[in-house]
């Protein structure tokens, strides 16, 4: 049984729980990939057509005017629906509604978080703060708007009130100046309903430039079974501290006092692109109804293990690679892409969308 939080109204479920659809922003900002955009497009096609064969995608168009229109790359693809939507990047992961339940009538609530790119890294950033409020009026949802200034790829929950982030993200004097880790647990405990935060404060990854959010460092993929990201290269800056987290998680437990069941996943070599260190992680994958999209990397040892991992994890479940050597240049891949919105606990209900 899960253990609800009295003084939530939320429960936010696992990612792995039914979902009503997918939430993509389409990518339109060539300064996410400098010198590098014409193969984004394609990327978002496969991943999005991947979703469509199983739920329905809704796609934020970006602002008018694009070279790469949405509707001119996915005209042909059935249950995606596009909504005129202006963003500013595509990381909607981030900025888009962390949905959770209501727990009185099972309704899905979008939680609204305080959005400043990071930290004031990427201005302007107009659009993407206010996205949430426009998807939740579109689909006609309540919001819960937080004064915390967070991102969605800072959080991860096993869906019965464990959670997992990192103070690198949330204590960052750029975000929440002046909030103690205090404030921080309470206020989370009041959003999602969470009341066992673990603290994944190891070390992130060169190259990313969220300051370490879990979605790259681990996850959980089942009740009591978590992911996490590991570098078998001693000279790789990235391995003590990733070895440190693992050390955390494997020390951690659960709302019920139960120790995680914590598999490694091995990172790629390390690599880079115009002399940077790209982000990359398999941490970074994408669940949807009966699926699971694994991000790979043209690293085929590394690749290769990561999807036997998945499947032998997650053996109910179809485990789809996609390639995301050139979406990594954006300092991100198909988790940081997306936006999974779960279904009400007690029916489900027609999204108000059409395909334009």
């Amino acid at each position: 049984m899960i253990k609800r939080n009295n003084q939530s109204p939320h429960v936010w479920p696992a990612e792995w729980e039914t979902q009503a659809a997918t939430w993509i922003a389409w990518p339109h900002n060539l300064q996410t990939w400098p010198d590098r955009f014409d193969p984004i497009p394609a990327v978002f096609v496969r991943f999005i057509a991947e979703l469509a064969k199983v739920q329905p995608v809704h796609v934020l168009s970006g602002p008018s005017g694009l070279q790469h229109p949405a509707a001119e790359y996915l005209q042909n693809l059935d249950s995606v629906h596009i909504h005129q939507l202006a963003t500013n990047d595509t990381w909607i992961r981030d900025y888009g509604p962390t949905f959770v339940q209501r727990c009185d009538d099972g309704a899905v609530i979008g939680v609204d978080w305080q959005f400043n790119s990071w930290g004031g890294k990427y201005p302007p950033f107009d659009c993407d703060a206010r996205a949430t409020e426009a998807i939740c009026k579109l689909l006609g949802c309540p919001r819960s708007v937080s004064p915390l200034f967070c991102e969605g790829g800072g959080l991860e929950t096993d869906g019965a009130g464990t959670l997992l982030t990192t103070a690198s993200v949330l204590l960052s004097p750029t975000r929440n100046p002046g909030w103690t880790r205090e404030m921080v647990e309470a206020e989370l405990q009041r959003q999602l309903g969470v009341t066992n935060i673990i603290w994944v404060d190891g070390g992130g990854m060169l190259g990313d430039d969220t300051d370490g959010h879990i979605d790259q460092l681990a996850r959980f993929v089942a009740p009591g079974i978590v992911v996490a990201a590991v570098s078998g290269r001693i000279s790789d800056p990235n391995h003590a501290g990733l070895a440190e987290n693992f050390r955390i998680l494997k020390n951690a437990r659960s709302l019920d006092g139960t120790a995680f069941d914590v598999h490694a996943l091995p990172t790629p070599p390390p690599r880079f692109i115009d002399q940077q260190r790209v982000p990359e992680s398999y941490c970074n994958f994408l669940f949807a109804n009966g699926i699971v999209l694994v991000p790979t990397f043209q690293s085929d040892e590394t690749d290769r293990a990561a999807l036997r991992l998945f499947e032998q994890l997650l053996p109910d479940r179809k485990v789809i690679p996609v390639d995301c050597a050139d979406l990594i240049w954006g300092r991100g891949a198909l988790h940081c892409a997306s936006q999974h919105q779960p279904i009400p606990k007690q029916s489900i209900t027609a999204l108000p969308a059409t395909k334009s």
